[in-house]
């Protein structure tokens, strides 16, 4: 087994246990609860801490950058005290990473811009409807790639060049040659409900199952995907409410 195959393998039952957490949400809905049919939309914004694994290895320090877009949510039902939603985002993120180059003094980034798109099984704890609500978010996403542009500074020269850890160089010459990413994200956060809408705080992963470069037999990387720590606030505000059930969700 090459080491494409051997990473796929790996990423692939990564995904399938992860997947299985995801549908639990679904499990629950099969039971009996109290029926909701609530609908939210709004706006997300924040920042990521990204990283690509490479193999061959590079150094990094995290690639910090933006992501802003679009949320929707649709509640379904409360289950034993737990919101059960689906939720869809339509992301504009600056993906990329940065090297921490200690042999000379050369400096190098790669910003790379997607448009992210993950659906999310969300559990919700707390207060529906005025109060505080802690949750968990956990599902695949999918991405397309914009754009991407690199920096460089220092000497940056064959010498300098000549001085990385193994001589790995073949990525400053290379353009992103998959287009399409995907991957897996979950996270957590807290949702203050009021009469004006919802208003939240999260922090997340995201876990690349997909590569940047090609990972062939003949390719330089066996591996090039990325991670990241997204931090982030949402602002919601419904469209259509269910009316309260009882006392208790105030």
């Amino acid at each position: 087994m090459n080491r494409a195959m051997r990473h796929t393998s790996t990423r692939t039952k990564l995904a399938a246990a992860i997947l299985l957490l995801s549908l639990l949400p679904v499990a629950a809905r099969a039971q009996v609860g109290e029926y909701r049919n609530d609908f939210a939309i709004g706006v997300n914004g924040g920042v990521l801490f990204n990283k690509v694994s490479f193999d061959p290895t590079i150094k990094q320090n995290f690639y910090m950058g933006k992501t802003m877009g679009i949320t929707l949510r649709y509640t379904s039902e409360r289950y034993f005290g737990m919101c059960c939603a689906i939720q869809a985002e339509v992301n504009y993120a600056q993906m990329g990473w940065k090297e921490l180059i200690e042999t000379s003094t050369d400096t190098y980034e790669r910003r790379v811009n997607y448009v992210q798109v993950p659906l999310l099984a969300r559990l919700g704890f707390g207060k529906e409807y005025r109060g505080v609500m802690g949750y968990l978010v956990l599902g695949p996403q999918i991405a397309f790639y914009i754009s991407d542009k690199d920096k460089r500074g220092g000497d940056w020269s064959s010498y300098t060049l000549s001085l990385r850890p193994n001589n790995v160089t073949e990525q400053y010459d290379l353009s992103i040659q998959k287009k399409f990413e995907y991957g897996l994200t979950g996270g957590a956060g807290m949702e203050v409900n009021t009469k004006v809408g919802h208003f939240m705080i999260e922090g997340r992963y995201y876990f690349g199952l997909s590569d940047m470069f090609n990972n062939g037999k003949a390719d330089y990387f066996a591996r090039s995907a990325s991670g990241a720590i997204i931090a982030k606030v949402t602002y919601l505000f419904d469209l259509i409410k269910t009316k309260r059930q009882s006392a208790e969700d105030l």
